[in-house]
């Protein structure tokens, strides 16, 4: 019954055991599916689950019929022609993130995005070049194709190199696109829940920290060799330094200019982007002039700077992969094709809470994956999707993929027609142009501060892998990190929290003993809780605990009890015990005996019951001993165990707990667990748990019925109403009357 009042609640009822509860309240027997089940459902076949799957493969075929097309196309082409012009120029910079010629850049951004309109569920990312990718990708060309290997430098052997470069990143590319594809079939959309907000935004920055460094020498114009190896940004850093005298000075000029320029008007963006009507286009409008002033100042001629060079004008026939490539950058592509689509599912994330529509985490795996195998087959690099990209078509007005395709017609016309305009561009400003990107992830430096006061666990994920990306590489980093995040939920599990609770404001109410004044703990009651799944790593912990917090081990308790009734046996046979009204009187001078004699080899009955069954009286362990017995005494008789927050209990760590309590109920002590999840009383009579010492009737709804049952059972002699039959639970906050008709049980009085 329960009776509201105002904001306050009174309820009456019995206090019941999990027995109890289900005797009264009819269980309905639910069928649980197992795992066949669930793979005869997963392999049915009928024309509405055909018409779903459909639709799940192919998204475009839900959204593009119902496409509101005078409403949107508008601002589908406006946002579609400002990302497209983006696309080209990221497509070209971060190309030199790949090493390879500029041009090829443009065929990351133009190939997955045609895949992406079709099998992709996000409607606002933009698809294509992202320079961490990039940087991955990069990474390992440089490690199968060193720059040593161009001989000396004639323009064969550059050629040369270029084309064993883009087949590398071809192939590697074509790699990730088929794991992609792989998981995406097998439903292995999940595993991105393994890469926290931490480890993503501290891998991040790490990887801007490698562009960062691994653009420098395009701004100065050194031949900086890559270093694909662990502490390889240290060895890059000192290659630079050891040739900072040979800097062309006009590279490095243009490229702090464009910096500035490029930094300046992107804060300004950000600062009045609610009053523009879209962003400036400071990326077009750079490489505009700067081509223009690169050509007729003639940079090349006069400055000796490196240009972008000549675009092929249309496609290269597609390729297929390099098998021995492949061989040797299988765990590259499993990195590259994790992290590309952890980084994009997060971005389309956000979208799509903002625009509140689904998305569908294993179709966007096989959406990057069949883009990067298209993309890799026709020579272009890994893509998934850059922030700032993906900012623009959205606030420029992108309402669905429609812009994608504009922004890829965009970048075909570059391809086809106008890519020669961009030769005289020199290598600096798209290096500096990929450096204007890197704010937002450099500014993930001001995290740090804001997890170490929230989250400590966080902020050594968020550093640790930070550390690791940076000095280690981002591949061996990627792993480090995510063992290493892993490792610290193993932690957290195996140390969990463990408490003594109390009850707190005289109610229902049981809290942290230790946070509050206002608490009442029964006499002689332990109220231990563990906010943790117990499991075969953390049950010793949990022991440990439980034993620290009701102050003494039961097992050395029951050995001591069983000493001492062998002890009283032996005085008893000898005469030197006498059994009287007041108890038990020692007859002769007492001899200290050794715990070993008392042994007699028969250390397993140590362990057993205690049995006083063939004595004259029953010993009172709480009373005085005869001279020479010493027992440890133990000032509690029950124990409420609240397993409210224990989620599972393996096997394993339930051999352990059941040894535990049994333990605790052979020196006496009532054993009472206290608000168990659904099925766990099932599966402990599964596993055999229970038996004459550990029964079922333990088991209570709450840690309040379980400690009502308890101070009615001792008969607390302060509460001489505690003894109908039929027992009824009330708590408030407050004095209020019940109906009469029900025997009551008033917190207040008894608390």
């Amino acid at each position: 019954m329960v009776e509201p009042v105002g904001n306050h609640y009174v309820v009456a009822r019995r206090v019941y055991s999990e027995n109890s509860f289900d005797e009264e309240h009819e269980k309905l027997h639910r069928h649980h599916k197992n795992f066949w089940d669930h793979l005869k459902l997963y392999f049915r076949c009928s024309p509405q689950r055909v018409k779903k799957v459909a639709l799940r493969m192919f998204p475009v075929v839900s959204w593009l019929p119902a496409y509101r097309f005078r409403e949107w196309i508008l601002s589908d082409i406006v946002s579609g022609i400002n990302t497209g012009l983006v696309s080209v120029l990221q497509g070209l910079a971060f190309a030199l993130l790949v090493n390879v010629p500029p041009g090829y850049g443009l065929y990351a951004a133009f190939f997955p995005i045609l895949v992406y309109f079709i099998f992709g569920t996000s409607r606002h990312i933009s698809v294509g070049p992202f320079p961490v990718l990039s940087l991955m990708v990069g990474g390992v060309v440089t490690r199968l194709v060193p720059d040593g290997t161009a001989g000396n430098g004639t323009a064969t052997n550059t050629s040369a190199i270029d084309e064993q470069r883009v087949m590398v990143a071809a192939s590697v590319t074509f790699l990730s696109g088929i794991f992609q594809l792989i998981l995406g079939l097998l439903q292995f959309g999940f595993i991105v829940i393994y890469l926290s907000h931490s480890l993503i935004s501290g891998f991040t920055t790490a990887a801007a920290i490698h562009v960062l460094v691994s653009q420098i020498k395009f701004m100065l114009q050194l031949p900086v060799p890559g270093f694909n190896k662990p502490f390889g940004i240290i060895y890059t850093l000192e290659s630079v330094f050891s040739q900072i005298t040979d800097t062309n000075i006009a590279d490095l000029v243009t490229s702090l200019l464009v910096l500035l320029i490029v930094f300046v008007v992107k804060e300004i963006n950000d600062r009045y982007k609610a009053k523009l009507p879209t962003p400036i286009p400071i990326e077009l409008i750079v490489t505009v002039l700067a081509a223009l002033i690169s050509h007729f100042a003639k940079f090349e001629e006069k400055f000796k700077v490196a240009v972008v060079g000549k675009l092929e004008e249309g496609f290269q026939a597609p390729v297929a992969p390099d098998a021995g490539i492949i061989q040797k950058c299988v765990g590259d592509g499993i990195s590259i094709a994790i992290v590309g689509f952890a980084v994009a599912f997060s971005v389309a994330k956000v979208y799509s809470i903002k625009h509140d529509y689904p998305i569908d985490a294993n179709q966007e795996l096989i959406a990057f994956g069949l883009g990067n195998i298209l993309g890799g087959s026709f020579k272009g690099f890994a893509s998934s999707t850059a922030l700032s990209r993906s900012g623009v078509q959205e606030s420029t007005g992108g309402k669905t993929q429609i812009a994608g395709i504009i922004s890829a017609i965009i970048v075909l016309i570059v391809i086809l027609a106008i890519g020669f305009l961009l030769a005289p561009l020199q290598k600096s400003v798209l290096a500096s142009l990929a450096l204007g990107n890197l704010k937002g992830m450099l500014m993930q430096f001001r995290e740090v501060g804001v997890l170490w006061r929230k989250d400590k666990y966080d902020c050594m994920i968020w550093v640790v892998t930070f550390l690791a990306a940076v000095f280690l590489g981002l591949d061996i980093g990627l792993a480090t990190a995510v063992a290493f995040e892993l490792l610290t939920v193993v932690i957290r599990s195996q140390i969990p929290s463990c408490t003594t609770l109390a009850n707190v404001g005289r109610s229902n109410i049981y809290r942290n003993r230790k946070d509050y004044t206002d608490i009442y703990e029964p006499e002689g009651v332990k109220i231990f809780k563990c906010s943790s799944p117990i499991f075969f790593a953390n049950i010793e912990f949990f022991k440990d605990k439980l034993i620290s917090a009701v102050g003494f081990n039961p097992l050395r308790v029951l050995r001591k009890r069983n000493k001492a009734l062998r002890k009283i046996r032996k005085m008893l046979k000898k005469g030197e015990l006498q059994v009287t009204p007041k108890g038990l009187i020692c007859m002769a001078h007492h001899t200290q005996e050794s715990d070993d004699e008392l042994d007699n080899n028969r250390l397993e009955e140590l362990d057993q019951p205690t049995d006083m069954a063939d004595l004259p009286i029953q010993i009172n362990w709480d009373a005085e001993l005869p001279p020479g017995i010493v027992v440890p005494r133990v000032d509690i008789h029950s124990i409420v165990l609240d397993f409210s927050a224990v989620s599972f209990l393996d096997f394993s760590a339930m051999r352990v707990l059941q040894k535990t309590l049994k333990e605790f109920v052979r020196i006496d002590i009532d054993i009472y667990i206290a608000g168990a999840n659904e099925g766990f009383l099932e599966k402990l009579e599964r596993c055999a748990f229970f038996d004459e010492e550990i029964k079922p009737s333990m088991f209570f709804l709450t840690i309040h019925d379980a400690v009502l049952h308890i101070l009615l059972k001792e008969d607390i002699a302060s509460s001489p109403k505690l003894k109908p039959v039929e027992v009824m639970l009330q708590f408030s906050s407050f004095s209020t009357s019940v109906p009469s008709h029900y025997p009551q049980i008033p917190v207040e009085t008894k608390f």
